[in-house]
C-alpha cells in the first residue's frame, strides 16, 4: 500500500550520548531515518543531545531540539510541535524505553501522534521478560527453564530447583546492563540486586545456563503485508557466555548445516511475525552442536548494533527500508538501493566472509577486568570484508590498532605454558591469540581445544591453517606461489617479512615481477547476479579486479576506524562533513574506513 497520507509531520527519538553498549551504530539509523523520511516530502523533528552526531547537523532532519531524552522535555516538544508520528526504533533502548513511557501515560494519544513502526503490545513483548516467554511457550518456540523475579526470594526457590550456573538478564535494558552468569550463592546475589537496580522495571529474567552452546543471530525485516526476508545470518566465534558485542562475529553463519540454517531461518520469521513487528529485528539463538536442538536467547525489536553490522556486511540498508515501512510501504514496493533495479523484498545474497572484531577499552584502563561475560565491555569494533575466514580474520586484526602481527602478541608469546593455558580458560580479550601460540607450541589439537573452549571445530581448524601458513614462511623457500597464498590468506608484507626473514626489497620485487596485488571487489546485495549502483567496496586477493577508477579528479578521505575511550564519533561527522564538501565542489569522494557503525561507511554518503 502506498504512504499513510495522514502523515505529515513525525518525530525521531535518538539515543543521546555514546555509552558502552550504545555507539554510533543509532546515529547512522537515525540519519537513515530522517533522508528516508524527508524524500516522502514529510516534515522531520529531531530530538537528541549528542553533538558529535550527523543526524543533529543542518540538512538532515527539518528541526532538531538539543534538548534532555527526559518525558519531560518531549512532553513539551509534542506539545509545541503536535506530530503526527513518532519513530523510536531507531534510538536504541534509550529511545524504545522513553516511548513506552510516553505512551503508557496516554500522553502520545493526548497529543494526536501515532508510534510508527513499532507498537506497544510489540516492545513488551520483546523486552518484558515474562511477556516474551508467554508468547515463546504460546508459539512452540524453545527456551531454557526460567523465572521472572521481582525479589531475591524467588531467585533462591530457582537456583535451589535447577542448580548452577545461571544467566541474569535484566528486562529493558542495553547491552547485558547489570546482567552476567551466576556461579555460586554469593555472585548470584550481587548479580540478581544489580539486575533488578538496572531494570527499568525492577525485573530480571533467571535461565538455566546453556554456556558453550553456539550463539546464532538473525536479521529479519517485515512489512504491513506479512513480508519478511532474512538480512543476513550471523554466528559468532565465541560460544553462548560472551556478549554478542565482545565476540568475534562472523558472517555469514559459517558451520551450520543446511536443516539447522533452514531451521533457525523459520524460526526467526515465525518470531518477528508472533511479535507484529513492521520494521526491523534481531533474533538471537543458542545452538547445541551435540543435538542440534535450539533455543531463543532474546529479540531485539528495533536496529541496533546488530543491524549495522547487518546492513554494512549485506549492502541493505535496514535502516532506511525500516523508516519506509513505518510510513506505510511494503518491502515488494521499494527497490533496492545498490542495485536500483530488484526489490527490497530479495533475501541479499554475500559471495564473500565479514568478519566483526570488538575494540576493547583495556588499554586505557589496565587494572579493569578483562574477563567477558555476558555484560559488554567493548566501545566499538571493526570490519572486515574478504574471500575466506582466515583473510577476513587477519584483516580485522590489522585494523583493530592493537600491537599484534597476525595472531601474535609479545605478552602471549612470553608466558610459560601452565600460565599460556590459564589465560585462554580465562576468556578474554586475548583469548584468540592464545589459541594461536598453543597451536604453534603444539600444546594442543584442534580436538583437545574444542572440548576445552566449545568454539567451533570449523574456527579452530581455519586457525590452525593459519599457524600452518607460517611454518611455511618460516620454513621457506619464499616463492611466488608461497607469496601469493599468503597474501590471499590475508598474511600482510609485515608480517611476510618477519616470518620469512627477508628484505622488505626482495618482497617487493617477488611482487612487481610477478604481478601480486590486491583487487577491488563490489558489495552488491546479489552475489553478482545484478550490476550494482553503489560503489562500496573490499580488497582481496583474486583474478578480477571490479574497481574501475574513473579519468574525474578525486580526493581520498581516510576515517577514524572504532570507537574507543577519546574518540568518539566526532570524527566521522568531520569525515562524512569532508565527503559532502568534496562532491559539492565537483570532485569525486573516496571514504576508506572500517567501522560498521558509521554513517561514513554507509552506501549513499
Amino acid at each position: 500500500m502506498p504512504k499513510k497520507t495522514s502523515l505529515n509531520k513525525i518525530l525521531i527519538i535518538g539515543s543521546g550520548p555514546i555509552v558502552i553498549g550504545q555507539a554510533a551504530e543509532f546515529d547512522y539509523a537515525g540519519t537513515q531515518a530522517c533522508k528516508a523520511i524527508r524524500e516522502e516530502g514529510i516534515e522531520t523533528i529531531l530530538v537528541n543531545s549528542n553533538p558529535a552526531t550527523i543526524m543533529t547537523d543542518k540538512g538532515i532532519a527539518d528541526k532538531v531540539y538539543m534538548e534532555p531524552l527526559t518525558e519531560e522535555a518531549l512532553e513539551q516538544i509534542l506539545d509545541k510541535e503536535r506530530p503526527d508520528g513518532m519513530l523510536a526504533g531507531f534510538g536504541g533502548q534509550t529511545g524504545l524505553n522513553l516511548a513506552m513511557e510516553l505512551d503508557h501515560k496516554g500522553i502520545l494519544k493526548k497529543y494526536g501522534t501515532e508510534l510508527l513502526g513499532v507498537n506497544r503490545e510489540s516492545i513488551k513483548k520483546a523486552e518484558d521478560r515474562e511477556e516474551f516467554k508467554k508468547l515463546m511457550q504460546e508459539i512452540g518456540e524453545p527456551i531454557p527453564s526460567s523465572i521472572i523475579a521481582t525479589s531475591m526470594e524467588e531467585c533462591y526457590d530457582f537456583v535451589k530447583e535447577e542448580g548452577f550456573p545461571v544467566i541474569i538478564r535484566p528486562a529493558y535494558t542495553l547491552g547485558g546492563t547489570g546482567g552476567g552468569i551466576a556461579e555460586n550463592m554469593e555472585q548470584l546475589e550481587m548479580l540478581c540486586y544489580k539486575g533488578m537496580e538496572n531494570s527499568a522495571i525492577g525485573q530480571i529474567l533467571l535461565e538455566k545456563s546453556v554456556a558453550g552452546w553456539k550463539e546464532i543471530e538473525y536479521e529479519v525485516i517485515r512489512d504491513g503485508r506479512d513480508n519478511c526476508i532474512i538480512i543476513c545470518s550471523m554466528e559468532n566465534l565465541d560460544p553462548v557466555g560472551v556478549h554478542t558485542g565482545d565476540s568475534i562475529v562472523v558472517a555469514p553463519t559459517q558451520t551450520l548445516r543446511d536443516a539447522e540454517y533452514q531451521m533457525l531461518r523459520d524460526a526467526s520469521i515465525k518470531i518477528i511475525r508472533s511479535l507484529g513487528i513492521k520494521g526491523g529485528c534481531n533474533v538471537q539463538f543458542a545452538l547445541d552442536p551435540d543435538t542440534g536442538k535450539y533455543i531463543v536467547i532474546e529479540v531485539n525489536p528495533r536496529v541496533s548494533r546488530s543491524s549495522a553490522l547487518a546492513s554494512k556486511a549485506a549492502g541493505y540498508p535496514i535502516a532506511k527500508i525500516a523508516a519506509k515501512i513505518a510510513l506505510g510501504y511494503n518491502l515488494d514496493e521499494l527497490s533496492n538501493y545498490v542495485t536500483q533495479t530488484t526489490s527490497a523484498c530479495f533475501e541479499p545474497v554475500l559471495d564473500y566472509v565479514v568478519v566483526k572484531f570488538p575494540k576493547w577499552p583495556f588499554d586505557k584502563f589496565r587494572t579493569a577486568s578483562r574477563h567477558l561475560g555476558t555484560q559488554m565491555k567493548a566501545t566499538g569494533e571493526v570490519m572486515s570484508i574478504c574471500r575466506t575466514f582466515e583473510s577476513a580474520l587477519l584483516k580485522a586484526l590489522t585494523s583493530i590498532e592493537i600491537k599484534c602481527d597476525g595472531l601474535h602478541i609479545p605478552f602471549v608469546s612470553n608466558l610459560n605454558d601452565e600460565d599460556l593455558i590459564e589465560k585462554m580458560k580465562a576468556c578474554d580479550d586475548e583469548r584468540i591469540f592464545c589459541i594461536a601460540e598453543v597451536m604453534r607450541r603444539e600444546l594442543m589439537d584442534v580436538e583437545a581445544l574444542y572440548q576445552m573452549l566449545k568454539i567451533d571445530r570449523w574456527f579452530l581448524n581455519k586457525i590452525q591453517g593459519i599457524i600452518d601458513m607460517e611454518h611455511q614462511l618460516q620454513k621457506g623457500p619464499l616463492t611466488k606461489e608461497l607469496v601469493y597464498e599468503a597474501e590471499y590468506r590475508g598474511f600482510t608484507d609485515s608480517d611476510i617479512i618477519e616470518l620469512s626473514g627477508i628484505s622488505r626489497d626482495v618482497l617487493q620485487d617477488i611482487r612487481v615481477y610477478n604481478d601480486i596485488y590486491p583487487v577491488y571487489k563490489m558489495v552488491d546485495t546479489c552475489g553478482g547476479e545484478f550490476d550494482a549502483v553503489t560503489p562500496y567496496y573490499y580488497s582481496c586477493y583474486d583474478e578480477e579486479d571490479e574497481s574501475v577508477p574513473s579519468h574525474e579528479k578525486k580526493i581520498l578521505v581516510i576515517g577514524s576506524g572504532p570507537i574507543r575511550i577519546g574518540q568518539g564519533i566526532e570524527f566521522d561527522y568531520c569525515c562524512v562533513q569532508g565527503v559532502w564538501a568534496i562532491k559539492d565542489l565537483g570532485y569525486e569522494a573516496i571514504i576508506m574506513n572500517n567501522n560498521p557503525e558509521t554513517v561514513s561507511t554507509d552506501f549513499d554518503t
